[in-house]
């Protein structure tokens, strides 16, 4: 994967993740608010806790951080696997946003 792949790639799963939080906040009483500067998008929940989803641009990865621990993301061609082979982007974020709100959400693609 070249550099305009990764950014193409990386731009669409932010936009996913927010476009997730709108839906969420629509259709529960979650309260999601998700925050994006550049490369980084930080969802906040109603408990303070929060979620980081940052571009690595030079390792053509996404990094997801909460309280459940840190992951690596990298593309396969068709989905965002963990570098370390845990799973997927959004089964990860969907079960660290449930954990951290209280109540299950889902953020599946």
């Amino acid at each position: 994967m070249n550099d305009t792949e990764f950014m193409n790639q990386a731009e669409a799963l932010l936009l996913g993740v927010e476009r997730h939080c709108d839906r969420i906040n629509e259709n529960t009483d979650a309260d999601i608010d998700n925050q994006r500067v550049g490369g980084m998008v930080t969802l906040v929940f109603a408990n303070r806790s929060q979620i980081v989803i940052n571009l690595q641009k030079p390792l053509h990865e996404v990094w997801l951080a909460s309280r459940s621990g840190g992951y690596h993301y990298r593309h396969d061609g068709l989905a965002w696997v963990d570098t370390k082979g845990k799973g997927n982007f959004w089964a990860q974020l969907s079960a660290d946003a449930t954990a951290q709100a209280g109540f299950p959400l889902d953020f599946s693609s």
